[in-house]
């Protein structure tokens, strides 16, 4: 770091301005108003109001802009010495040969320039620490071979012992141009070294040090030597290589000890190469293009990787010491980019602009057109840019500068040193330092001081926008400097000639522009005046400026005008002295020129490079140049006869001008006393309106300012017709009278108030009558109001008439007020009475609330207190019933009719409407509407349906009354529910898909199967509900026992008629065990869906149709019970349980008709009336009436006899004896996996064993279950049949029989008998046999397996010491996956359905008590129920036969 930078020193701030929104309004104005205060400071910051917030308009993604490239310690001006300082020693060396080392002290670089200086004294040496540390630490021979020791005298002071600089050779140049070479001293080249030092700046990079001067040099054509004039010794010369001069290597100051390899240069080409005079100074243009993401990106990332912190935590206070440090450094070249005057016109400005290029919204459109928008300010009517017709880009066009961290504007004063206001749209911080006008020519001495080498090369440095010097360093010699932040959303004002400088904090967006007032236009011609001097180029002609605003006088404003008025008399008075000396000099030709039409570069001075435009002078001879008057000698060498005078305006038109700028400034002064003397009445008279309004219309038209006297007037005139229209107001409310607008009326005194605000206006207003007139008519009426008032009681139709009057003056008197209260009254007490009385309508509690709202805001008075007291009373009374009433309908115990009677009693005779009573009311008629129906329904002939009870009930629980009955009601329906759920338990399958009433009834549409298959599918996907459709029986037909048992007799005869169809349509479908089958569409459906076929294929007994056996429930063919277990009945075939019922026709359990008469005597005591009860019924009766036919039947000669040859059958094959050993037969192939098997099936194989012993162990149980099947297969080649020749007049009787035996949903041992009668007589099904013993052998294959694998998990966990695992659920699951068939579900269904009914045997006889309608169907019952029962046997059949029934067949689980 630097010396003394860590000491740098932030200026103090400068002046910051927060406007109000009035303020806001006017900017120059604004801006005019704080000049005082904030031109001392040079610069100043303004803050916007908080919610002037502009949006950025700039298009992001199209905004490309190529940056500069800024090395910092390249801007400082002092530094900037330093470096190229460096540059001209490097150089020197350089040329010779050699490179420049330089040394380090405390390691840093040292300041060879800082040595380079003069002797210093004591007080520089304390104020240079380069100095310092020489002193310290001695000048070694290091510097002293650089050729940077100080002279010989303050050498010898110091140092007396060290060592001399080597001698070298200087070249002098003399007047007549011949070089002489001299050997000098140390010290001559000290002196010469001196000289170099101080010469034009050099190259600015040390980069860019060597450039070959190629300039012409003298050749010398004899070889001598330049030293000592001889040739000789030729091998020693030595030749230089710029300007071909001889040299002997021993004349050479230091002599040379041999030819030097390489380039090599003599003194005098050494001495004019570093003697070039260098390049101007300017920034380069990068080389990348960037959006501003993109540089966005860069500039955040530069500056967090340099503070190595995140951008937004980095102190303000801290960048700016680093950036000076930067700045000062000569050791540290950090470069940054700047993306500076971009122009606004090409890439578009930050603020919106209303350029009919887009579309604005409004908030865009107030931004688009405020003052403070940077594309209007410069525009605005009180600016003087306005009157320059070009687009000036940086003045009247903004520029766009795009920052970085470090990034900086150099110390510049503005073009024209005109205003300029920059506007930061968002990011980070932008630092400004400030110098005041007045200190300006301070500023430029001082850097022109410290730096005159830069000045020297560049004397319009300053302008050139490329140098910073320390604020420090400024201040340290006198210059006020002030500084300030300025954030995103704030405004930074430079005024005019006012120094500033800055950089940026990090990435950031600004706009700047230039403006002009008033009260630059002083500074504007002194700054032509300093062009002139520098011979600088301006921007635009000031003398143009002037004179096109005073060419229209009018359009200026005030102030302006006055400024320009003064500015043009300056103009012609030095316009007049120029031509004058023009005369002088002879020069009299002179033609016009419109020099306004001609480009800048044909009309400037070609000595000051000032724009013409009042005059100048110009050559016949010489027509490529022409002067301004002041330089009239330096336009060429040509006679004066030669030269012209070309002007704009002759010295008369000027005056003119002048002129009439004087009239416009003065024409205020005029205007001003005419309005004095009106606002005064100073001459007695009073101005009509019509005057006044011509007075401010002139000032508006002149664009006069807005001063205090226009201001008066424009208030005088606002409030006179502000009075005109309140008089004609009051004027018209009279004539509107009632219809008035209400609120508009005014007060007597406002009135006269009123009055008088007209007579102090200094102005005549005729209305002034009508207001006069309308105060009499008040103060009348107030008399008579008064008078009325004055004698209470009054009548209330005078009262009223009065106050009718009041309200047509449109004034209001105080006395009305107090009529109004009297008349309020009185309407208020006759509403009570009327309320109250007798014959009136009851009101609600909302009416009597409001008439007690109302006679609070009502005049006091004894009548009013005595009304609302009684109707406050009135109202708690109801108020308290109305309560009792909410509880009573709201509370959870009801109460009884008589109670809520007695309270509807009491409540009727508050002459209030009580809608809680109203409600209790309505709810007492519909409980003894309710109760009337419950009468009804139980003194009726029938009993009462459930689901009129239910109705009931849902009724009664509604009501908000206790009701006796309703209790019943409910005990009755929950026994019906309670007996439908015993009765479905007994009936329906478990999950069935089937409801109680449709198994009970018949199935009317059995022959369709189609829409029978149909149906059964959508039951077992939830899509089919019905209960009663099947019987064709509505709702109101359920409700007659009679309709109930006709539709069930006729469905009866078309299940019947249904069925025979169904069994013709499918014993003509092929059969799937057929190998000759043939594809057909009247084939077979299973129930999955697909066609069965082969093996496994099984025909319903019933319906004839073809099922796929493992998809249905099959019969067990060991199912049958033994006679004897000591016996061999095996071949005893037709006992075989080969019977097959597909689930489409047997819909139910089919219980026993025992289970079904207890649920019939359990029906008898309910007294409602069940659809499922009466169809029960119908189904016992149909059910006894077949029992009986089928006895009669088998009780015929013909089955007796042939019942008796199948016993002896069975003798015989019993008496055979059995084989000591079981035959071993191979194990029969499985066919098809079938489901699982059941554990029922050990005790059956007890009976197939030689010598009937009872199975003990487990590995026997085994071999038993293995065995059954195999023993069976072993049989089926001994089967013979049929075993019985039954005749066909006695098979067609019994197979009708069996078809109406297997419609029935219930079980009974006929259907058994007749079965194994029926099979006797035709050869045993061997199909049929096989397809069933392949299923069970399947399926006892799979339960097997299934249950070694639950063994194995079982004793997994046994294994692991699960401690979470249930042991009885362990134990329980071999039992239930034994038991998990069919069979096992329908034993557990049977002792669920037996726990339900409590394990009761079926009642010999029925009881004989009930309702009507159950003796009816019991008396139909009687007959067939006589032998009905177990206790009944069959007298024709045989005792070997009569065995047993089998327990129901097996059912199918889908």
């Amino acid at each position: 770091m630097e010396p003394g930078s860590d000491d740098f020193l932030p200026p103090p701030e400068c002046p910051v301005f927060e406007p109000s929104w009035a303020e806001f309004r006017d900017p120059l104005g604004y801006i005019a108003k704080i000049r005082p205060i904030a031109e001392k400071s040079g610069i100043c910051k303004i803050r916007p109001p908080a919610d002037w917030q502009p949006p950025f308009a700039v298009e992001v993604d199209n905004f490309r802009f190529t940056p500069r490239i800024q090395r910092l310690n390249e801007l400082e001006a002092q530094t900037r010495v330093k470096l190229n300082y460096l540059d001209q020693i490097a150089k020197f060396w350089e040329i010779q040969g050699s490179s420049l080392k330089i040394p380090n002290v405390e390691r840093r670089i040292l300041d060879l320039y800082s040595l380079s200086k003069p002797e210093p004294t004591e007080e520089d040496i304390e104020k240079n620490p380069e100095l310092k540390k020489l002193q310290i630490y001695g000048a070694g021979p290091k510097m002293m071979g650089l050729g940077l020791m100080a002279k010989d005298k303050t050498l010898r002071k110091k140092d007396k012992e060290g060592p001399e600089c080597p001698p070298t050779v200087v070249v002098k140049e003399e007047s007549g141009g011949d070089v002489k070479v001299e050997s000098t001293s140390p010290k001559t080249f000290l002196e010469s070294k001196e000289e170099l030092s101080h010469s034009p700046e050099p190259c600015t990079k040390m980069t860019m040090r060597l450039r070959r001067n190629h300039s012409n040099a003298q050749f010398i054509e004899s070889y001598v030597c330049r030293m000592c004039s001889r040739g000789d010794e030729d091998d020693k010369l030595l030749l230089c290589d710029g300007c071909d001069d001889n040299y002997h290597i021993f004349c050479l100051l230091p002599p040379l000890p041999e030819i030097p390899k390489g380039v090599w240069r003599c003194p005098k080409c050494v001495m004019a190469e570093c003697k070039r005079p260098p390049e101007a100074f300017g920034f380069e243009q990068a080389t990348r293009e960037y959006t501003l993401q993109s540089f966005g990106e860069m500039a955040d990332s530069f500056k967090a990787d340099y503070f190595n912190m995140p951008v937004h935590m980095v102190p303000t206070e801290l960048v700016e010491k680093e950036f000076w440090r930067l700045v000062n450094s000569i050791e540290e070249d950090v470069t940054v980019e700047y993306g500076a005057d971009i122009h606004s016109k090409e890439f578009g400005s930050g603020f919106p602009v209303s350029d009919n290029k887009r579309h604005l919204t409004p908030e865009e459109e107030e931004y688009a057109t405020s003052g403070w928008n940077l594309n209007v300010m410069p525009v605005l009517e009180q600016s003087v840019l306005c009157h320059i017709n070009a687009d000036i880009s940086g003045m009247k066009v903004p520029w766009l500068y795009v920052g970085m961290v470090f990034s900086a504007f150099c110390w510049h004063i503005e073009d024209h040193w005109s205003y300029s206001i920059n506007y930061l749209h968002w990011g980070e911080p932008k630092t400004w330092y400030g110098v005041p006008s007045l200190a300006a020519e301070h500023l430029e001495e001082v850097m022109k001081k410290l730096t005159p080498e830069l000045f020297d090369s560049q004397p319009d440095l300053l302008h050139q926008l490329v140098t910073l010097m320390n604020p420090n360093t400024l201040m340290s010699h006198g210059v006020p400097v002030v500084r300030t932040n300025q954030c995103a959303g704030e405004f930074v004002i430079t005024f005019p000639r006012a120094y500033h400088s800055g950089f940026n904090q990090g990435y950031n967006f600004a706009e700047a522009v230039n403006f002009c007032t008033a009260d630059w236009l002083p500074a504007g011609r002194q700054c032509i005046e300093h062009y002139r001097r520098l011979r600088r180029y301006c921007v635009f002609s000031h003398e143009e400026l002037i004179c096109k605003m005073a060419a229209c006088p009018e359009k200026l404003d005030l102030n302006l005008a006055a400024a320009v008025h003064k500015e043009m008399f300056i103009m012609v008075q030095e316009e007049r002295r120029l031509r004058k000396a023009l005369l002088e000099k002879g020069i009299t030709e002179a033609e016009r020129e419109a020099f306004e039409l001609l480009p800048d570069d044909e009309r400037q001075c070609i000595k000051c490079k000032t724009t013409c435009f009042l005059s100048a002078l110009a050559c016949y001879d010489c027509p490529d140049g022409l002067v301004c008057l002041s330089h009239i000698n330096d336009l060429c060498k040509c006679s004066s006869s030669r030269q012209y005078l070309r002007y704009r305006y002759t010295l008369d038109e000027l005056p003119a001008m002048l002129h009439k700028l004087k009239v416009r400034a003065e024409s205020f002064d005029t205007w001003a006393n005419k309005v004095r003397v009106a606002l005064e009445v100073e001459d007695g008279r009073k101005r009509s309106l019509e005057e006044l309004r011509a007075l401010e219309s002139e000032a508006r038209e002149r664009r006069f300012p807005n001063s205090e006297l226009l201001q008066r007037l424009k208030n005088c005139l606002s409030e006179a017709e502000a009075c005109v229209s309140r008089a004609l107001g009051l004027v018209s409310g009279q004539e509107a009278g009632p219809h008035r607008v209400a609120g508009l009326q005014m007060t007597l005194a406002e009135l006269r108030a009123f009055l008088d605000q007209m007579n102090n206006l200094p102005c005549a207003m005729h209305q002034i009558g009508d207001v006069k007139g309308i105060l009499e008519q008040v103060e009348g009426y107030q008399a008579e109001a008064r008078e009325a008032l004055a004698s209470l009681p009054s009548s209330p139709g005078l009262l009223q008439s009065l106050l009718e009057r009041g309200q047509q003056l449109g004034v209001e008197v105080p006395e009305a007020q107090q009529l109004q209260r009297q008349v309020e009254q009185a309407r208020w007490l006759d509403e009570v009475k009327r309320t109250l009385a007798p014959a009136a309508r009851r009101g609600t509690l909302a009416v009597m609330r409001g008439l007690l709202v109302a006679g609070a805001s009502v005049a006091p008075s004894p009548a009013v207190d005595k009304a609302r007291a009684e109707l406050q009373e009135l109202l708690t009374i109801a108020e308290r019933w109305e309560e009792k009433a909410h509880l009573c309908l709201e509370a959870r115990q009801k109460h009884p009719p008589a109670t809520l009677e007695a309270i509807i009693h009491e409540a009727e005779n508050i002459p209030v409407h009580l809608p809680n009573i109203q409600a209790l009311k309505e709810a007492l008629a519909k409980a003894r509407a309710w109760i009337a129906d419950v009468d009804e329904i139980q003194n009726g002939d029938h009993y009462p349906c459930l689901d009129d009870l239910e109705g009931l009930v849902a009724v009664g629980r509604d009501l908000p009354v206790g009701l006796e009955e309703l209790r019943q009601l409910e005990l009755q329906v929950l026994t019906a529910h309670s007996w439908r759920e015993k009765a479905s338990k007994t009936f329906l399958k478990k999950n069935s898909c089937y409801t109680l009433l449709e198994v009970l009834c018949p199935c009317a549409d059995a022959g369709s199967d189609s829409i029978k298959r149909s149906r059964w599918m959508e039951k077992e996907l939830g899509l089919y509900k019905s209960d009663t459709e099947l019987l064709g029986l509505s709702a109101q037909d359920l409700r007659d026992p009679g309709s109930v048992i006709v539709a069930f007799k006729e469905g009866e005869q078309k299940e019947k008629e249904g069925i025979l169809q169904l069994r013709r349509t499918n014993s003509a479908k092929p059969s799937p065990l057929a190998s000759s089958a043939t594809a057909s569409s009247a084939t077979s459906v299973c129930v999955c869906g697909q066609v069965p076929a082969g093996v496994g294929a099984l025909q319903c007994d019933l319906c004839q149709d073809w099922f796929h056996g493992r998809c249905v429930s099959v019969p067990r063919l060991l199912s049958s019970p033994r006679p004897s277990p000591t016996s061999s009945p095996l071949l005893a075939w037709w006992e075989w349980d080969t019977k097959f019922l597909c689930p489409l026709c047997m819909r139910s359990r089919r219980p026993r008709l025992e289970t079904i008469l207890a649920l019939l005597v359990a029906l008898q005591r309910l007294p409602v009336r069940l659809p499922e009860g009466e169809a029960l019924q119908c189904l016992t009766e149909r059910a006894i009436s077949w029992q009986g036919r089928a006895r009669q039947a088998l009780a015929s000669e013909d089955v007796t006899a042939l019942l008796g040859r199948l016993a002896e059958l069975r003798q015989r094959l019993q008496a055979e004896p059995r084989p000591e050993e079981p035959p071993t037969y191979p194990p029969a192939p499985a066919s098809d996996p079938l489901r699982e098997g059941s554990g029922k099936d050990m005790p059956k194989v007890q009976g197939l064993l030689e010598n009937g012993d009872s199975v003990t162990s487990p590995e026997k149980v085994a071999l038993g279950e293995g065995s059954d099947l195999e023993l069976l297969s072993s049989l089926l080649p001994q089967l013979t049949g049929p075993a019985l020749e039954l005749p066909e007049a006695t098979r067609a009787p019994l197979e009708e029989l069996m078809l109406e035996g297997d419609l029935l949903e219930v079980t009974l041992d006929e259907n058994h008998s007749i079965w194994q009668l029926l099979q006797a007589g035709q050869p045993p099904d061997m199909e049929r046999i096989r397809t069933l013993l392949e299923l069970e052998k399947a399926e006892r294959h799979g339960s097997r397996a299934r249950g070694r694998a639950l063994e194995r998990r079982r004793r997994r966990k046994v294994d692991r010491g699960g401690e979470g695992d249930d042991p009885a659920r362990e134990e329980l699951e071999p039992k239930r996956v034994r038991s998990s068939g069919p069979e096992a579900e329908e034993a557990q269904e049977e002792e669920e359905l037996e726990e339900e009914t409590g394990g009761e045997g079926p009642p010999q006889t029925l009881p004989t008590t009930g309702s009507p309608s159950t003796q009816e169907n019991q008396n139909g019952l009687e007959p067939a129920l006589a032998t009905s029962g177990p206790s009944a046997p069959f007298s024709t059949l045989s005792p070997q036969l009569h065995v047993p029934c089998p327990q129901q067949p097996p059912q199918q689980q889908l």
